[in-house]
């Protein structure tokens, strides 16, 4: 089995989450999307963002407007609708959820990780 195509995987089944994360915060470019999510290392391409951010519009959740840019063209910003921010709300508490269920799960080989007893378990 293949360890990055399962992260990839992992990593992917958030993408939405996090974009809708950092989206609630305030109006975002698209740029300014890749840039957070590259600062908490989770790289994600324009080419992967783009159809993300589609969707989620056309799902209603996010709006945008143009603004002009003095550097080329127009620049379209990101926002939450009020179904967004409902639905930003749902999947923050499931992430929770699932979170604390993982962590649970893995909680003795984490623990044995920060004490160095992984390779040498008691």
């Amino acid at each position: 089995m293949n360890i990055d195509n399962t992260a990839s995987q992992m990593r992917k089944g958030v993408l939405e989450f996090c974009i809708l994360s950092i989206i609630k915060e305030g109006e975002a470019y698209p740029s300014d999307i890749i840039e957070k999510m590259k600062a908490a290392n989770l790289n994600i391409l324009e080419g992967t963002l783009y159809p993300l951010l589609t969707r989620l519009k056309n799902a209603e959740l996010l709006s945008y407007r143009w603004e002009e840019s003095t550097s080329g063209p127009p620049r379209k910003y990101f926002t939450l609708t009020e179904k967004g921010a409902g639905f930003y709300k749902e999947l923050e508490a499931t992430w929770f959820e699932l979170a604390n269920a993982v962590r649970a799960l893995t909680n003795t080989e984490q623990e044995n990780i920060n004490n160095n007893n992984f390779n040498n378990p008691q």
